[in-house]
C-alpha cells in the first residue's frame, strides 16, 4: 500500500463516516491524485481555476470542489463540471454562478463562505450580509444555484481554543439559519470547516466536511501553473 493510501486509511479511523473528506489537491500532481482516488477518496478541493481546469482534463472522473477565492470572470470555465463551489463569498459571484449554470443547463451546488477569522485578508460574508441575502429575493430568483450550507476558514494560529470558538460560532449560525430559512430544504446540510491542523476540533463542533491536504499528500510543493 502506498503512503497516500495509508494516510487516507488512517484518517478514516479518526473521522466519522458522516463527515466528508475533501482532499486538498492544489499543487499536487495528477499521479498523486490518482493514488488517492484508487484508495477510495471521492472529493478533491482546488483553489485556482487554471490548475483545476488542467487537472479536470486529465481526471474528468474526479468530484471537484472549488475551495479558493473565485473571480466572477472565471466562473464560466468551471461551471460545466464543478461538483461544488465552497467559496461563494460575494453576491456578485453568487449571481454569476447562477448565470453560468443556466447557460450550462445544470444546477451548481454552493456553500456560502462566512468570514470567521481574525485576519482581514480572508474572504467571506458577514453574518448580517447572509441574513440580508436570505431575506431578499436573491435565492428565489437564482434557480440554478443550490445552497447546500456554509464554509469557514479559522484564524491561522496555535491558539486552538480560539479556533474552537470560531468553529462553534459558525456552527451556531449554521443551525440558526437552517432552522429559520432552510427548515424544509434537506439540501442545506453541509458545514465545511477544519483543515489538517484543526479538523478534529471542527468535527467536534459539528463539521460535515473537512478540507485536508498535508495529512493526505504530505507537505505542499509548488507547481508552475498560473492562475
Amino acid at each position: 500500500m502506498n503512503q497516500i493510501a495509508q494516510n487516507i486509511n488512517e484518517l478514516r479511523l479518526h473521522i466519522p463516516s458522516h463527515v466528508k473528506i475533501i482532499a486538498v489537491s492544489k499543487t499536487k500532481t495528477v499521479p498523486k491524485i490518482r493514488e488517492a482516488m484508487n484508495a477510495g477518496q471521492l472529493f478533491f478541493g482546488e483553489s485556482k481555476v487554471q490548475e483545476l481546469l488542467e487537472k479536470n482534463e486529465q481526471i474528468p472522473d474526479a468530484q471537484w470542489h472549488l475551495i479558493g477565492h473565485l473571480q466572477t470572470n472565471k466562473v464560466k470555465y468551471i461551471a460545466p463540471f464543478v461538483q461544488m463551489i465552497q467559496s461563494v463569498d460575494s453576491l456578485r459571484v453568487l449571481k454569476e454562478i447562477d448565470r453560468q449554470a443556466v447557460r450550462c443547463n445544470r444546477i451548481i451546488n454552493c456553500l456560502l463562505q462566512i468570514h470567521i477569522a481574525r485576519e482581514e485578508a480572508k474572504f467571506g460574508f458577514s453574518e448580517r450580509e447572509i441574513i440580508d441575502i436570505l431575506e431578499s429575493d436573491v435565492l428565489s430568483i437564482s434557480k440554478n444555484v443550490r445552497i447546500c450550507g456554509l464554509m469557514g476558514i479559522a484564524t491561522f494560529t496555535d491558539d486552538m481554543e480560539a479556533v474552537r470558538r470560531e468553529f462553534r460560532g459558525l456552527a451556531s449560525f449554521f443551525q440558526r439559519i437552517r432552522n429559520e430559512y432552510f427548515r424544509n430544504d434537506p439540501s442545506f446540510c453541509e458545514l465545511s470547516m477544519g483543515m489538517s491542523d484543526d479538523y478534529r476540533i471542527a468535527i467536534e463542533e459539528g463539521a460535515t466536511m473537512v478540507r485536508i491536504g498535508s495529512l493526505i499528500f504530505g507537505e505542499r510543493y509548488l507547481l508552475t501553473i498560473k492562475n
